[in-house]
């Protein structure tokens, strides 16, 4: 049953990835007789990479979908984007003041004006040490926060971290439940931040889809692992420990990344003084 199950699959994806390639021919010969070659390549490029190929993709997706526990948060297309690798626990300021002290900026917000200004920073390779970042979604709604550390003065290589906060009551145990969508507790008390971290190594277009995007380092690991030692070496956080996000997916994703599927979770060190000092 369960090889049947398989190869139904198959031919649905298989016929989805037809009826997609199809559609995009039959979109560039419309277009071809309407416009210039070069304008027919660009207006089919962009319907293609930015919706035709996402809605194909999230129908793929639909069938291959397993109920598994999601490591990744999901790209506005409703796409896998990037994993989930970090958590901290505290409130919005002591994050916020954490991040400050180990000389990380606080991505702005994302805006037309932000947006045109990471174009031009990205394209004249001029430094943008706020740049803002796209939404990616968890719990049902986009980032809470997100930080930043540049590497040498272009805007195309970073360091980045995006953050989710989770009340510590639902994250007691990471099951199902603890994924499903919620609204944002209040982060003047104290809250599990789940984050995404990645780095940025250039400039690329992603898997599935083609649409432009950074590069990033397939290794998540190493990037989970720099930022919580950044943290660690500023006495920022306190003892971290290990956790499983989930049982693995295999539903594949937008850019290719190597994970290990651990979450490091640690304490915010200002929460634990507080703590120490009642």
């Amino acid at each position: 049953m369960r090889l049947v199950i398989l190869i139904l699959q198959r031919l649905a994806i298989f016929s989805l990835g037809a009826v997609g390639i199809w559609l995009i021919v039959n979109v560039f010969q419309w277009v071809d007789g309407e416009l210039p070659s070069v304008l027919a390549l660009a207006a089919t490029y962009g319907l293609a990479a930015y919706v035709i190929l996402p809605y194909f993709v999230r129908m793929g997706l639909m069938v291959l979908r397993h109920q598994h526990v999601p490591r990744f948060t999901i790209t506005g297309d409703g796409l896998p984007g990037d994993p989930v690798n970090l958590g901290l626990i505290g409130t919005f300021d002591e994050l916020r003041e954490a991040f400050a002290k180990v000389g990380w900026h606080e991505a702005d917000a994302l805006t037309l004006s932000s947006s045109w200004g990471m174009v031009k920073a990205f394209v004249l390779n001029k430094s943008y040490p706020k740049a803002p970042f796209s939404t990616l979604y968890l719990f049902g709604r986009g980032q809470d926060i997100g930080f930043q550390k540049a590497i040498g003065d272009s805007p195309r290589k970073r360091h980045h971290v995006r953050f989710w906060a989770k009340c510590l009551t639902e994250a007691e145990t990471v099951d199902d439940v603890f994924w499903h969508g919620t609204h944002r507790p209040d982060t003047r008390e104290r809250v599990l931040w789940v984050g995404a971290g990645t780095k940025d190594t250039g400039f690329s277009l992603t898997r599935l889809t083609f649409q432009i995007t950074h590069a990033t380092d397939a290794d998540t690991n190493a990037e989970r692992d720099f930022i919580m030692g950044e943290l660690v070496r500023h006495r920022a956080i306190g003892v971290v420990d290990l956790y499983e996000a989930g049982e693995e997916i295999s539903a594949g994703t937008v850019n290719h990344y190597v994970t290990d599927g651990i979450i490091a979770v640690a304490p915010l060190l200002a929460e634990e003084r507080t703590r120490r000092a009642v």
